[in-house]
């Protein structure tokens, strides 16, 4: 078997551990400065003005015909990703836009994004058949509409995907954040999909507007198969987090039941 010459690159140094680690450790401010960076860009989505949404839009779903408010699920937030998925796309019909379908793969179990009062829906123009179809065959669990009416013109996703978000506020919708493009690609955690949100991860270390709902970080966390309403926080779990003289880490250690949390 004869293989092809791979061109020549020109790599970095290699060098000692030592002189590694302050390679990194100067790297890091950096990563860190953007962290900060990324954290005050998303408290300002959280201050932006929101925007009425007057007209009833409606899809079509597994169970029928659903307005935009009852794509929320019941919850306060709605999070949905315009996927081009019909007649004209390329791949159609055995697959929905390459682009599309990259950036599906990589959606995070939704229960944690659920237990922060949030939906994630895809919704295109194809049937409920042929997405039914898709999804099972690509391994896909998202709930997925079908567009029926100028919801894509209206926001902004007629020839373009992007996620719009909203906030329901009993029967009142609103839109309170839109993006595309590059910005769509980072998409997929749950935390990518929260920090769009008007609500954002709701931990009690954000900057918000006032009376946002707001808890402690990490205690909210739970298996995506153990969010039971009402179901108090294992009290193990608290023990690792409230413990700031490290001795259940310790101890956990020492029984061979390290974490790398």
């Amino acid at each position: 078997m004869t293989t092809t010459p791979q061109p020549a690159i020109q790599t970095p140094p290699v060098v000692s551990p030592d002189a590694w680690e302050a390679a990194r450790q100067q790297l890091l401010v950096k990563e860190k400065a953007l962290t900060r960076a990324r954290d005050a860009l998303a408290a300002e989505r959280r201050h932006m003005p929101w925007m009425a949404v007057e007209k009833t839009y409606e899809f079509e779903g597994p169970n029928g015909k659903a307005r935009l408010i009852d794509l929320f699920e019941g919850r306060r937030q709605l999070i949905v990703y315009r996927a081009f998925f019909e007649p004209g796309v390329f791949g159609w019909p055995d697959h929905a836009c390459r682009g599309c379908s990259l950036g599906a793969d990589q959606v995070a179990h939704l229960a944690h994004l659920n237990a922060r009062d949030t939906t994630l829906v895809y919704a295109s123009r194809a049937s409920q058949a042929d997405i039914a179809r898709l999804k099972a065959r690509m391994g896909w669990a998202m709930p997925w509409y079908t567009i029926t009416d100028r919801f894509d013109e209206d926001f902004g996703v007629r020839e373009w995907h992007g996620h719009n978000v909203f906030l329901r506020d009993g029967d009142k919708v609103f839109r309170t954040y839109f993006i595309n493009s590059r910005a769509d690609e980072a998409m997929g955690t749950i935390w990518s999909y929260l920090d769009i949100t008007a609500l954002g991860r709701q931990e009690t270390w954000e900057d918000s507007p006032q009376g946002y709902p707001q808890s402690p970080p990490y205690k909210w966390w739970n298996w995506h198969d153990n969010y039971d309403t009402g179901k108090a926080a294992d009290p193990r779990w608290l023990d690792i987090l409230s413990d700031s003289a490290g001795a259940a880490a310790r101890r956990r250690e020492a029984e061979g039941k390290g974490c790398n949390c």
